[in-house]
């Protein structure tokens, strides 16, 4: 809240707006029941806007304060000559999978944990239902968005905060591309109750045609992409035993 007050602050007092990006979160929404989840369809960023969770819950707060302080702080837009407000943008960004780090056990890490563990050769079991689907995305595609929001002209803007979505997996698929790719892999499924009613909460695919209309907004890696030209070779390259690498 502070950084959104200084930055309205300097606005106001420099008479220019100052760009503010809140990373926002699916988290932001909130399904009351795994048959209301499947029926949703793509979500809208206006819709089912519920969280479940403490992180759901402080990022939706994060993003009304930030239209706050954009459209309406002090009431000030409805003097005759209102000051410049902050610009603020927002950006809902799904499952984030990157090749270069380790999953640290977030709530969407199933999938990428999947693939660690079979590349090592070790077991996993899978702390939700082999349904389960959510949207995904690679990390280079989480920093393109930034930047191209970022970018784009205010007066192209419609709203303060989009979706964005690259591709939606269920656990199962996640398991298959593992084990197609490492045929020793040694998964099964153990859903831990309370990881799974978070992820159940949280829509299985996101209606992004705000951010691809006024900011002209495509991912770059889809799930075939993802999966054979980012992800799986960087973590074949990570377990490989160090004799093989000292051959080379």
């Amino acid at each position: 809240m502070q950084l959104l007050l200084l930055a309205a602050y300097k606005s106001e007092k420099r008479d220019q707006a100052v760009k503010f990006l809140f990373p926002s979160s699916i988290a932001v929404y909130g399904f009351p029941n795994l048959e209301a989840k499947q029926a949703a369809g793509r979500v809208r960023e206006d819709e089912w806007n519920t969280p479940h969770t403490m992180y759901g819950c402080n990022k939706l707060y994060c993003e009304k304060l930030g239209m706050y302080y954009s459209l309406y702080s002090g009431q000030r837009h409805l003097e005759p000559q209102p000051p410049v407000m902050l610009d603020f943008r927002s950006i809902r960004f799904p499952g984030l999978i990157s090749a270069f780090t380790v999953p640290s056990g977030g709530t969407s890490d199933y999938g990428p944990e999947m693939l660690h563990h079979a590349a090592q050769g070790n077991p996993y079991a899978c702390f939700v239902r082999q349904d389960t689907r959510i949207s995904f995305m690679a990390m280079p595609d989480a920093i393109k968005a930034i930047f191209m929001l970022m970018d784009a002209e205010r007066s192209q803007l419609t709203r303060q905060v989009y979706n964005i979505d690259a591709f939606s997996l269920t656990a199962d698929e996640f398991r298959r591309r593992a084990q197609g790719a490492f045929p020793s892999a040694r998964i099964h499924f153990d859903p831990n109750p309370r990881s799974q009613g978070i992820v159940d909460s949280w829509p299985e695919d996101v209606n992004d045609d705000a951010a691809r209309a006024d900011w002209s907004w495509q991912p770059d890696y889809g799930v075939d992409r993802f999966v054979e030209e980012y992800f799986l070779p960087q973590i074949r390259s990570r377990y490989r035993p160090p004799s093989s690498r000292t051959n080379e």
